[in-house]
């Protein structure tokens, strides 16, 4: 830092009061200097101060993060809207307040912290220190902590919690988001996500102590403190032995002429999907050596999200070509969602869409269920679940097969709290998914896992191998026999907020006041639900079943022609997501007439609803 004439340093920077003329600012100023112990985030707010950059600092300053369907998730930066040091102690000192109130036996039961592999230099803030402070912030209030001793997958957080009978736990990743990111995870006993109320209670503690406790930035607790235990290997050898639940083939597994690329996309998945494979019988899965071990840059793909399909697959492509491997799974960075790609008789590579993926694990799972079950099981006491903007093809397969099917609002967190409820309630659960590629084979773990996704993928095309079979002349065979189910899902960017409210408000008071369009182009109408504000004309009260989710907008449009289109926003991302399909019964087997409707119907949706142009929304870029 630079200094004054008098050569002290810039006093009247460090001493408030400051005067920027706004009382809320310099108040907030004055909190970050005092609290901030780290010197480059701290650095960072007496740049901008020192240079006048008033908008910036009310920018970084006088808002919050609050929970969004993935936990916590902004920038790694310095400001109380950003992820940094000082913000995730007050995070961590919330929830103890919460869990103290909550669990009498906190300090028994103890809480566990995972993290995965990112970071920014330029504030000094890594995804394990971040993990350090948590723990920290704990273990000087006397909990135990289970905090991991390398970075793990995202789903061994949700297990350890279950595995351990801790109260809560946190795994510090922005999961497949741009490399600025990171997040705080948050995880209930139940090893489900937290929803409502827990995640306002917890807002509410957080703002009550922002004040960092003595000993909340002691991070070398984490090395000294008895309380803390590390949980790797007790937690990996359960995981893998869970794992053996869901492999119903291991001698075939053991024989295939199959070979699988795997790539982890710069992220934390290598290790535990060699161990996976091994516990299926299979030979390790050949890595793509640029991508296997940590990158926090993603130095070889322009965003680490594998869901972006062939252009950011492509070193992992290349590679299986040369090694003559069929296959490619893709594990996100935190390895809990999975992408696949399988090479065609034509040379060309089709990367599944989660919708297709699901259509195969649900095929795959109902058919291990049915030749694996005890003569006396029910097959009304089997259930799938899929979120609301995923494809309906469970649905299709359930109602022909007799099992039960259930939606709920977007998001795994929601899966995983329904989850709990039907197992309580002495339910079997075979599959789970949400169409961002994010699926759930069995229930040993409470959330999405793209580690268990990808062996039960191996073992799905090294079985179907057998048969001559390829995953997508499967694919085809259960649209065949269950109905096709076509499927879209992109996004438009939009960075300002009051468009993005303002496109949902035209489409509640359409051609008058507080009436939904009953067209869209020529395009009929059949039913509108609309989870912001609880309605849906499908249902006799008009009410949602569903559960209202006020602070996202979402829409489901259901058309005369048997299409379902979704408009919602991110949870984590400046976008707005459309989801349409096209929900054929198996009779309906002209593919190319379903997708031209269905391209014609987007369309209209773009053109009348979201008008890109005018609302100056910024098109995907494929």
């Amino acid at each position: 830092m630079a200094e004054n004439a008098d050569g002290d340093l810039n006093s009247n920077l460090l001493h408030a009061p400051y005067h920027t003329g706004d009382p809320q600012l310099d108040t907030a100023i004055g909190q970050w200097l005092r609290w901030d112990k780290n010197p480059k985030t701290k650095e960072q707010i007496e740049n901008l101060l020192r240079n006048g950059m008033n908008k910036e600092l009310r920018d970084r300053l006088c808002c919050r993060m609050t929970f969004g369907t993935a936990g916590l998730r902004s920038a790694m930066g310095a400001g109380f809207c950003y992820i940094n040091d000082l913000t995730v102690i007050q995070s961590t000192q919330g929830m103890y307040k919460y869990l103290e109130r909550c669990f009498s036996d906190f300090k028994q039961r103890g809480f566990v912290v995972g993290y995965d592999t990112r970071g920014q230099v330029t504030s000094s803030c890594s995804s394990q220190r971040l993990a350090k402070l948590t723990a920290a912030v704990l273990l000087a209030k006397d909990v135990p902590v289970y905090l991991f001793s390398r970075y793990v997958p995202t789903p061994f957080v949700p297990y350890a919690v279950q595995e351990l009978k801790a109260v809560a736990g946190v795994m510090i990743t922005a999961s497949h988001n741009r490399k600025e990111d990171n997040g705080y995870k948050v995880y209930w006993e139940t090893g489900a996500q937290i929803t409502s109320p827990h995640d306002k209670e917890i807002l509410k503690c957080i703002e009550e102590c922002v004040e960092p406790w003595n000993g909340s930035w002691n991070d070398n607790l984490v090395d000294t403190s008895p309380l803390k235990k590390d949980p790797l290997q007790d937690i990996c050898r359960r995981y893998m032995e869970d794992l053996k639940k869901i492999c119903f083939y291991r001698e075939l597994n053991s024989k295939t002429t199959l070979k699988f690329v795997h790539t982890s996309f710069h992220g934390v998945g290598h290790d535990y999907v060699q161990l996976a494979f091994q516990v299926f019988g299979f030979k390790p899965p050949i890595p793509v050596p640029e991508q296997k071990d940590p990158d926090p840059d993603f130095s070889t793909v322009k965003c680490p999200n594998p869901e972006e399909g062939e252009s950011v697959l492509e070193l992992s492509l290349r590679l299986a070509e040369k090694e003559n491997a069929r296959i490619v799974v893709a594990t996100d960075p935190d390895a809990d969602r999975l992408a696949v790609a399988e090479l065609q008789e034509n040379g060309h590579w089709k990367v599944f869409t989660g919708n297709e993926l699901a259509a195969l694990f649900g095929w795959w799972m109902f058919d291990c269920w049915k030749k694996n079950k005890s003569q006396n099981t029910d097959v009304k006491n089997v259930c799938m679940l899929a979120t609301t903007v995923s494809s309906k093809i469970l649905r299709a397969i359930a109602l022909k097969e007799g099992f039960h099917f259930e939606e709920t609002l977007p998001g795994f967190k929601w899966i995983g709290s329904r989850i709990k409820d039907l197992l309580e309630n002495g339910k079997e659960v075979l599959f789970a998914f949400e169409e961002s590629i994010g699926f759930l084979c069995g229930t040993a773990v409470l959330d999405k896992d793209g580690v268990s996704a990808a062996v039960v993928v191996a073992e799905m095309a090294s079985y179907l191998e057998t048969r001559n079979v390829t995953l997508n002349q499967q694919l085809i065979k259960v649209y065949e026999k269950y109905g096709y189910h076509i499927s879209k899902t992109s996004y438009f960017l939009c960075y300002d907020p009051t468009t993005i409210k303002s496109i949902f408000e035209r489409l509640r008071n359409f051609d008058s006041p507080k009436e939904y369009p009953k067209f869209c182009g020529t395009f009929a109408i059949l039913h509108v639900r609309d989870i912001t504000t609880g309605y849906d004309s499908s249902q006799p009260n008009k009410k949602s079943v569903l559960p209202v989710s006020k602070n996202s907008q979402m829409i489901t449009f259901t058309f005369q022609n048997g299409c379902v289109a979704t408009l919602r926003t991110s949870g984590t991302e400046p976008k707005i997501k459309y989801y349409a399909e096209m929900c054929a019964s198996p009779e309906q087997s002209d593919t190319t007439l379903l997708e031209e409707e269905l391209k014609k119907l987007i369309e209209a949706l773009i053109e009348n609803f979201l008008e890109p142009s005018k609302n100056g929304l910024i098109w995907r870029s494929v």
